[in-house]
């Protein structure tokens, strides 16, 4: 009996080991298969939707960018409630969906800054709209979109991020081995995914592996954001327990990268105790900052 128990057990591990070597194998064969130089199939196609309410125009814009869920979140019933509390604050609104639905990218990989750009200054170029008063808001990838843009373009007044990364981060494939952003029609420095970091991704540890992502401090450093950069007062909210990456410590590295470089608007960072979905129950927070620091300023003849 106890052989054949010793005989089950270790076939049951050569099986495991097996699979584990499977794993490991089709993940290296993703990397070196991956084609790095042609562009996503629709880039720089995009989905955007313009909200307007009923306030006499013009009225100032929000941007409202998802994650990396995909779609156009801003644009969807699920949404319509809050988009609506800005519309009924005087506020215009354009949803922005930027892959994973038909006619556009079908992966967050090399996404294009300079289309989402164009397509806001379309927007703002509506009558209806008061061109010069933009204010970014993104949640997760889409904070990292929303910091990303308002460092390289400086006609945005304004950024809430909500869970946002501090630097590019790879583009969502099965290899990873691409920028998520590409600037002027070149991919944005990213922070590559070491293979230490995929038995957390393989197990589904999404904070672990950014975690092991942010230890190479140079690569961080390289692919960090300029968001000094920015023209306009910024707002980060952040999850202290953040499941998918470690939102608060990244914020926490925007603030200190604001700070060395005296930056000259305002910033707050507020961290909730909570998950990564914690802070989308505190837009309460989103609008004081809004009506406070971007609404006064619009208001202000003098803006720009």
């Amino acid at each position: 009996m106890l052989k054949r128990i010793l005989k089950f057990g270790l076939w049951a591990v050569a099986g495991l080991l097996a699979v584990v070597c499977a794993i490991f194998a089709y993940g290296y064969y993703q990397v070196v298969s991956f084609d790095t130089t042609t562009l996503p199939v629709n880039f720089g196609k995009l989905d955007a939707k313009l909200f307007v309410g009923e306030e006499p125009p013009p009225r100032p814009l929000i941007v409202g960018f998802g994650g990396a869920e995909g779609g156009n979140a801003w644009a969807s019933d699920h949404w319509k409630e809050q988009r609506d509390k800005f519309l009924n604050s005087g506020y215009s609104f354009l949803a922005i969906g930027y892959f994973g639905r038909k006619g556009l990218p079908e992966k967050l990989d090399r996404i294009s800054l300079d289309a989402i750009h164009a397509a806001i200054a379309e927007a703002a170029a509506d009558p209806r709209v008061n061109t010069s008063c933009v204010a970014l808001m993104g949640g997760s990838k889409g904070g990292e979109l929303a910091l990303a843009l308002a460092s390289y373009y400086p006609d945005v007044d304004a950024v809430v991020g909500i869970v946002p990364g501090s630097a590019a981060f790879a583009a969502h494939t099965d290899a990873m081995t691409t920028s998520s952003w590409t600037y002027e029609g070149k991919p944005l420095p990213f922070v590559p995914v070491p293979w230490k970091a995929a038995p957390a991704l393989i197990g589904g540890d999404m904070r672990g592996a950014y975690e092991i992502m942010l230890e190479d401090t140079e690569a961080v450093q390289n692919a960090r954001l300029p968001v000094e950069r920015i023209n306009g007062p910024i707002f980060l909210l952040s999850a202290k327990k953040d499941e998918f990456w470690p939102s608060a410590k990244m914020s926490e590295a925007v603030v200190e990268s604001l700070e060395k470089n005296d930056f000259k608007h305002f910033v707050e960072h507020i961290a909730v105790d909570g998950s990564h979905a914690s802070p989308l129950e505190r837009f309460d927070l989103v609008e004081q900052f809004l009506d406070k620091h971007f609404l006064e300023l619009c208001r202000d003849e003098g803006l720009r």
